[in-house]
């Protein structure tokens, strides 16, 4: 089972504990590529992880100066905050200097980061923006049989000048260029994506050059492409490219960032991706659950939409897009989404990804620069970000650490339990609506069953632990080849506490669930 850590470098390891406002990369500090060392990356495969997604490793618009390694300056109004954003890519063929220890020698330490990466015996994930790139996109690494990009390769507004609300402080775009997120006017606005430029596919010179990019980058030993708002782009854009690279390297996977579910058969089945983001299904869900605002009945709702391609579907409770779980905006405790976790890792063999900090209990509360408090950690700023320095410092919470040892028992069982790797699902929620000791709305049952596991998996999204009566139905026992076994030995996957149960069909079997949390009861002496 896949299961991503997502992390944004320029953050993870910067130990610079300033933090000014719009600080400059001088006063706040910077994380480097080398600050994934041998050591750190075989902690993160400790913790449970098989790939690392490596966010804004390519070199994006900024306000830092760096002209003297050739790099060309940007103008301070195309670019958001003093960091500026990874996916206003400058250059698809250089890596982002600010992430170099030494600037000059940065395409080396990309590829010593990949050669660790792997060495840790982690999968390497990187970014493929392919909808939009900087405003003032100008590349001084491609190869030099590669044509830059043109006008004919944006959409142009003939006879406009950019203006609008933003102040852009003499910086003249004439004519003016439709933004990355489709504003096709030339007085884009603050909440649009101003800084960028939306490429042209109705151009095939668009698809060759994205083509060669995906090529350049998957020659260095990259494992797959996170790539960015890929329904934005035509998808037979997809259907062609994900096949020309995989002529080449097989291995390549492509992952999806997709928000409408009517498109999600088209762009695997036609599009050719490997995984698309489910965030307008389980997250959504899951977080509505969490906050109160709906019933644990929905999750059921949830993966009859798309049981077909459940496999296919990347679960996450938290990315850079998002709000933190331990934010205000969101359920204000990390602890309080414990038992989504469970449900997102458990349910299938989908892959899993958690947004680095998310295991401390991060919760983006900062206001850093442009991007300001939102509950999000900042992509724009250079900052540090509290849990992770901390961590890096040996000073977490007693809380914080439980939190992350939660993390390490729940996303090591994903690849260690045959059951949750590759095992049969059965959803009991409908046998126990009702149910005198069931709460429905606030717990959620089902059973995984491989060759040579069982277990059965109860949640509890209340603040109150639960006594829970829990019926298997007939049917379940017909569908899975499940077998009658009275006292039978449990123990719980994830506190080691074992007990006695009798699990026959139709009979309620008492299980006390934690609030907050959950249980993987293994049925440690079941006859296969």
């Amino acid at each position: 089972m896949i299961v991503i850590y997502q992390v944004l470098p320029r953050l993870y390891g910067n130990t610079v504990c300033v933090n000014l406002p719009y600080g400059s990369i001088r006063q706040n500090g910077c994380g480097k590529m080398n600050d994934f060392t041998t050591v750190e990356l075989r902690r993160i495969r400790d913790l449970g992880f098989t790939h690392v997604w490596y966010t804004g490793l390519l070199a994006h618009a900024t306000c830092t100066d760096y002209s003297a390694w050739g790099i060309p300056t940007c103008h301070h109004a195309t670019v958001k905050g003093r960091a500026g954003s990874p996916y206003a890519v400058r250059d698809y063929y250089d890596i982002d200097p600010d992430l170099a220890t030494n600037v000059g020698e940065r395409l080396t330490e990309f590829r010593q980061l990949v050669e660790r990466t792997h060495e840790a015996g982690l999968k390497f994930v990187m970014d493929f923006v392919p909808n939009h790139l900087a405003r003032e996109y100008k590349s001084v690494m491609r190869p030099a049989d590669v044509e830059d990009f043109t006008d004919r390769n944006f959409y142009v507004l003939p006879g406009t000048t950019l203006g609008g609300e933003i102040n852009w402080g003499g910086y003249v775009e004439a004519p003016a260029r439709a933004t990355g997120n489709d504003c096709f006017t030339p007085s884009p606005t603050r909440n649009d994506w101003y800084e960028t430029v939306k490429l042209n596919y109705t151009e095939h010179d668009t698809w060759e050059k994205m083509l060669r990019i995906l090529l350049y980058w998957a020659s260095q030993g990259i494992d797959a492409f996170r790539c960015d708002m890929a329904e934005m782009v035509t998808v037979d854009f997809w259907h062609w490219v994900t096949a020309e690279v995989r002529k080449q390297y097989p291995h390549v996977s492509f992952i999806a960032e997709v928000y409408n579910p009517q498109q999600y058969r088209n762009y695997l089945y036609h599009g050719g991706f490997d995984y698309l983001y489910d965030k307008v299904g389980l997250y959504d869900t899951l977080r509505g659950i969490v906050c109160g605002s709906r019933s644990a009945t929905d999750i059921t709702h949830c993966w009859l939409q798309h049981e077909d391609i459940s496999d296919h579907l990347l679960h996450f409770m938290e990315n850079h897009d998002e709000q933190r779980i331990a934010s205000s905006w969101f359920a204000g405790d990390a602890h309080k989404a414990i038992p989504a976790m469970i449900v997102s890792a458990c349910m299938s063999a989908s892959p899993l990804m958690v947004y680095a900090g998310q295991e401390l209990g991060e919760s983006g509360m900062d206001e850093e620069g442009f991007s300001g408090r939102d509950g999000r950690t900042s992509i724009f700023d250079y900052w540090s970000v509290d849990t992770l320095r901390r961590r890096l410092q040996g000073e977490l919470t007693e809380a914080e650490g439980g939190l992350q040892s939660f993390y390490r028992r729940l996303l090591r069982l994903c690849n260690e339990s045959s059951a949750l790797r590759e095992g049969g699902f059965y959803d009991l929620q409908y046998a126990n609506l009702g149910g005198s000791l069931f709460n429905e709305h606030r717990q959620y049952v089902f059973l995984r069953k491989s060759h040579s596991q069982l277990l059965l998996i109860v949640v509890n999204f209340d603040g109150g632990d639960a006594r829970c009566g829990v019926c298997v139905p007939h049917h379940a026992f017909d569908h899975l080849h499940l077998k009658a076994c009275r006292q039978a030995q449990a123990c719980d996957l994830l506190s080691g506490r074992s007990s006695l149960l009798d699990f026959v069909p139709d009979t309620p079997i008492l299980l006390d669930v934690p609030a907050y949390g959950g249980t993987i009861m293994e049925i440690m002496n079941y006859e296969f």
